[in-house]
């Protein structure tokens, strides 16, 4: 049993680079359906069941240190990179879109929770789940930890984004040889080669990792002395919209030049997503059919209305579908589907899907907030 604080956030650190490695340096296939990050929290998670930890002082402090300065770091560093000039170059149609997706996934959150007639749990561990489909894993966990969702919630969460995540990405291919069908359904203009040289997926130039980390850390500590005197909601809600509002100030800046924010983001949220997983012990996976299900029907809900959209404003396949994958599957999908339509429009997916690392975290607080108002 592992009971100092500097060897338990070694196995993390450890757990987390091992994942991290393994799916970026080989091919192998489970990663294409079972993400690096849902690994990490699973290792981490089953490590715990096993009480390979030992929940002491020292442990307990050091998992509330570390969670609660890294988290504002983390958004600060990936908000960053966001460019407003140019996600209002990509046009009236993909604009629409976006917005359309982000309409969509807000009903469905919340007529799903009506039907499904949500507990605070369930309301709670779904608002962090608005903050993955409207943005990322980072805003899951910046969502999670400001409505205070249990562990064992979380899980479920972290259950439900991956599976019906996998089985969305995988519909939106299958569909892109029926782009043709569909715009004539929709009576669309289809023409997207102007996107060509829009935004930029690439990130050139010396990395400048201990700038970042130290405007990162610097950020953290500012927004938590803020947060000590001027309270939103409560106190993790007030440093996650601090640590965001600094992060999009910041792009407005000259720091938005500083290569290697991603990375060091990146590398921080594996942290808190292996810290969140070794404090899950699940007693039971009973209700995770349940979580599914309600994750299903909001995408059934959410595909209904931008196919309806679509037809009412005369939006294309590749805009509906590259705003859905956008919100619901961010960075790491988004470019992977727009390459499908065009090789030259990688950069469009990238920038739609940094977008959502802004938008993720605020919608997924106003819709947790709203779920959280239904229970019962």
């Amino acid at each position: 049993m592992i009971s100092s604080a500097i060897i338990y956030l070694f196995v993390l650190a450890f757990i987390a680079t091992s994942f991290n490695t393994l799916e970026k340096k080989t091919s192998w296939k489970i990663f294409k359906y079972i993400p690096s990050v849902v690994m990490i929290y699973a290792f981490s998670m089953f490590l715990a069941s096993m009480a390979v930890f030992e929940y002491n002082d020292e442990i307990n402090n050091i998992y509330k240190l570390t969670k609660t300065n890294l988290l504002p770091a983390m958004l600060f560093l990936m908000l960053l990179k966001i460019d407003f000039t140019h996600f209002f170059k990509l046009g009236k149609s993909l604009i629409i879109a976006y917005i359309l997706a982000l309409v969509s996934l807000t009903i469905g959150f919340i007529l799903v929770a009506i039907i499904f007639d949500f507990n605070k749990d369930m309301a709670s561990a779904f608002g962090a789940l608005a903050g993955s489909w409207m943005g990322g894993t980072a805003n899951m966990i910046a969502v999670g930890s400001a409505l205070e969702v249990s562990q064992e919630a979380f899980g479920y969460a972290l259950i439900v984004d991956s599976v019906n995540y996998t089985l969305w990405v995988m519909l939106l291919l299958f569909l892109v040889p029926f782009a043709k069908v569909f715009n004539t359904f929709t009576k669309s203009d289809e023409n997207i080669a102007y996107l060509g040289n829009i935004g930029c997926a690439c990130d050139m130039g010396a990395k400048r990792y201990w700038l970042l980390i130290f405007l990162g850390v610097l950020v953290s500590f500012i927004a938590q002395v803020i947060a000590e005197n001027f309270i939103i909601l409560n106190k993790t809600t007030t440093i996650v919209l601090l640590a965001s509002a600094f992060g999009v100030l910041g792009s407005f800046t000259r720091l938005k030049n500083i290569n290697g924010s991603s990375e060091v983001a990146t590398t921080m949220l594996y942290i808190i997503i292996a810290l969140i997983g070794s404090k899950a012990v699940f007693e039971s996976f009973s209700d995770v059919g349940v979580y599914v299900l309600a994750g299903f029907m909001i995408l059934l809900i959410h595909a209904f209305i931008m196919v309806l959209g679509a037809k009412i404003f005369k939006l294309d396949l590749f805009s509906i579908a590259l705003a859905s994958l956008a919100n619901i599957g961010g960075v790491a999908s988004a470019p992977i589907l727009a390459a499908t339509y065009n090789k030259s429009l990688v950069s469009v997916g990238v920038l739609m899907a940094i977008m959502g690392y802004l938008i993720g975290t605020f919608g997924g607080l106003a819709v947790g907030n709203i779920l959280m108002g239904l229970t019962h």
